[in-house]
């Protein structure tokens, strides 16, 4: 059984009280909750991390990259600023698809770019946490060869 690491950046943990007009109202122990049924229905399993440390969003890609194991990726902000993640998931070959519960695209000029895209698998953007069980969905038919 495929082992599918959901990880999640800064201020993640705040789902459900931070903008829920934005971010909906859903905490991430719920989305984490969905996902878990999801994975078993798909006949995968889940490991699911959230933190605010860039580094540790690092580390996780890169032994996620040396375990040959696909990471569904909410990088949060760091999406749009950090050039350690885009090189980590480059340099680790690590297999990313990349999700934002909000759309990057219609909000801010600065959300507009993201550091993760060039190098995710795929990135899935603005339809709610309903991202994250799109993203299992597409790499269980990855896995396939679908």
């Amino acid at each position: 059984m495929s082992q599918i690491l959901i990880l999640n950046g800064p201020n993640l943990n705040l789902l459900g009280s931070r903008e829920p007009g934005v971010y909906g109202a859903k905490t991430l122990d719920d989305v984490v909750a969905e996902c878990q049924v999801e994975a078993e229905r798909l006949g995968l399993s889940i490991e699911a991390y959230q933190t605010n440390d860039e580094g540790d969003l690092v580390s996780r890609i890169q032994d996620a990259g040396a375990k040959n194991q696909w990471v569904v990726l909410n990088a949060g902000a760091y999406t749009h600023t950090s050039v350690a993640l885009h090189d980590a998931i480059s340099g680790s070959h690590c297999k990313v698809v990349e999700v934002h519960i909000s759309n990057i695209h219609a909000r801010e000029p600065f959300r507009h770019h993201s550091y993760v895209a060039p190098v995710a698998h795929g990135s899935i953007v603005g339809l709610g946490t309903d991202g994250y069980i799109l993203a299992l969905n597409a790499i269980s038919r990855q896995l396939a060869g679908a």
